[in-house]
C-alpha cells in the first residue's frame, strides 16, 4: 500500500527532528572542557565564556526565527530546512578546528542566525495537516526531538572521553548534513496555488497587529517564553542541588538522571497531549498543563533524597511535553495560512529569549537567595502564565460576544 505524501513527509521529518536534535545536544556536554583546551583559563574565565558561548546561539535564533518563517510562508518550508540543516552542519564541523574562544563564540553566533529546522518542520507538517489532528500529528513530530535531544548529550560525552573533541564536532556536523540530504530528496511540500499566493498578502506590520490584536495567541507567544524561562531556570543549578541531596561521588551521572527524568516524561506524554488537544481544545489543555506544572515544582524545594526529585522531574516533564504540540497547533488553527510559518517564527523568537532569561534568573535567584527558592519562583511563573492565558480567553470571548451583539442589532 503506497504511504500518501503527508505521512511519509511526517515519517523522514520524524527522523530528520531526531538526527539533528540529538547531533545539536551531543556537543552541550563538553563546550566548557573545549573551552579550557584553548588556553590557559581560569575557572572563572571559563565559566564566563561557556555562558556566552551557551547563550549567543539563543540569542540570534530569538532574532531570526520570524525572517525565516516569512521567507517559509513565500518560498516554501522545504528550502529552509535545507537552508538551516546545511548552516548548522557547516558551523558544527568549524566548531572543530577552532583554536580561540573568541572564535567558538563567533561560530554559535552564526549558528544561532540558522538555527531553524525543527521550528521550521513544525510549521510544514502544521500547514499539511487537517485541522482536525493537527494536535496528534505534532505530538507526534515532537518525539523525535525530543528522543533526539535525551541520547545527544549521552552519546556526545561518551564520543568526546573515547575519541576526542575534534572528531565529535565531526562526526556531528556529518550527521546533521545526511538529515539535511534525506528531506532533500524525501520530503515533498505540496506548493499553494497560485490563486491562493495572490488572494492576501501581509506586511510584517499586519502580521504583528494580527498577533496583538488575538489576545489568546498573544498570550500563546507569551507563556511559550514563560514556560523555557521556567524549564531554563533551574537547569544549570541541578547539579548543585543534586549535590546537596546525595554524597555518592558519581554526582554528574545523577545531575544527568535527574536532567533526563523530565524528557523521558516529555517523550511519553507528548503525543497523547496534542491528541487530547484535538477533542477538546488545546487552549483547555495548556491551562491545565501550566497550573500541573506550577503545582509540580512546589514540593521539588523540599525533598529529601534524589529519587523524590527524579519522580517529580518526570511527571513534570509529562506536563511540558503537551506544551510545544499544544501552542502550535493553537496557532495552526488560529493564524491564516499566508502567514503561518512567520507567526511560528515570533512564538519560536519568544521561546529562545525564555532560553536565554530562564539561566540568568535562576543563577540571580540562587545567589541571593538559595536554590530552593528557585523552585518557588518558577512555581510562580507557571502559574502567571496560567492566568495570563485565562485572561487573554476570558478578553477574547468578551469581543466575540460584543461584536455579536453589536452587528446582531443591525
Amino acid at each position: 500500500m503506497e504511504i500518501s505524501p503527508s505521512k511519509r513527509n511526517l515519517s523522514i521529518l520524524w527522523v530528520a527532528n531526531f538526527l539533528v536534535a540529538s547531533s545539536t545536544t551531543m556537543i552541550m556536554p563538553f563546550l566548557s572542557l573545549y573551552i579550557e583546551t584553548m588556553g590557559n583559563f581560569s575557572e572563572e574565565y571559563v565559566q564566563k565564556w561557556a555562558g556566552f558561548v551557551f547563550s549567543v546561539t539563543f540569542i540570534t535564533a530569538f532574532l531570526f526565527s520570524p525572517f525565516w518563517g516569512r521567507i517559509g510562508d513565500k518560498y516554501g518550508y522545504k528550502p529552509i530546512l535545507l537552508i538551516t540543516g546545511t548552516g548548522i552542519a557547516v558551523s558544527i564541523f568549524f566548531m572543530g578546528f577552532m583554536h580561540s574562544v573568541h572564535q567558538l563564540f563567533l561560530l554559535r553566533l552564526f549558528m544561532g542566525a540558522v538555527t531553524g529546522f525543527i521550528p521550521t518542520s513544525l510549521a510544514l507538517i502544521a500547514a499539511q495537516t487537517p485541522k482536525k489532528i493537527v494536535g496528534e500529528v505534532l505530538g507526534t513530530l515532537q518525539t523525535g526531538n525530543v528522543t533526539g535531544s535525551l541520547f545527544g548529550p549521552l552519546i556526545g560525552g561518551m564520543m568526546a572521553d573515547h575519541f576526542g573533541f575534534q572528531y565529535t564536532f565531526v562526526y556531528t556536523s556529518v550527521v546533521i548534513f545526511i538529515a539535511t540530504l534525506v528531506v532533500l530528496f524525501g520530503v515533498k511540500e505540496k506548493k499553494r496555488p497560485e490563486k491562493a499566493k495572490r488572494e492576501k498578502t501581509y506586511t510584517g506590520k499586519e502580521v504583528l497587529s494580527f498577533i496583538f490584536h488575538k489576545k489568546v495567541l498573544f498570550s500563546m507567544m507569551l507563556i511559550t517564553f514563560f514556560v523555557q524561562m521556567a524549564n531554563f531556570t533551574i537547569q544549570p543549578l541541578l547539579a548543585l542541588y543534586v549535590n546537596k541531596l546525595t554524597h555518592a561521588e558519581n554526582v554528574a551521572f545523577l545531575a544527568g538522571m535527574a536532567f533526563s527524568a523530565s524528557g523521558f516524561g516529555n517523550l511519553l506524554a507528548t503525543r497523547q497531549w496534542g491528541k487530547l488537544g484535538d477533542h477538546i481544545g488545546h487552549e483547555k489543555v495548556i491551562q491545565f498543563l501550566l497550573m500541573a506544572g506550577a503545582i509540580l515544582f512546589l514540593p521539588m524545594a523540599f525533598v529529601h533524597s534524589l529519587w523524590q526529585l527524579v519522580i517529580l522531574r518526570f511527571f513534570y516533564g509529562m506536563c511540558m511535553g503537551g506544551i510545544i504540540p499544544c501552542t502550535t497547533a493553537y496557532v495552526r488553527l488560529a493564524a491564516p495560512l499566508e502567514v503561518q510559518g512567520e507567526i511560528q517564527g515570533y512564538q519560536v523568537s519568544f521561546r529562545f529569549l525564555g532560553n536565554v532569561i530562564g539561566p540568568v534568573t535562576g543563577g540571580m535567584i540562587s545567589g541571593y537567595i538559595g536554590i530552593s527558592s528557585v523552585f518557588f519562583i518558577t512555581s510562580g511563573i507557571l502559574a502567571a502564565a496560567f492566568l495570563l492565558l485565562l485572561w487573554g480567553a476570558k478578553r477574547e470571548k468578551r469581543e466575540r460576544e460584543r461584536k455579536k451583539l453589536l452587528f446582531g442589532s443591525f
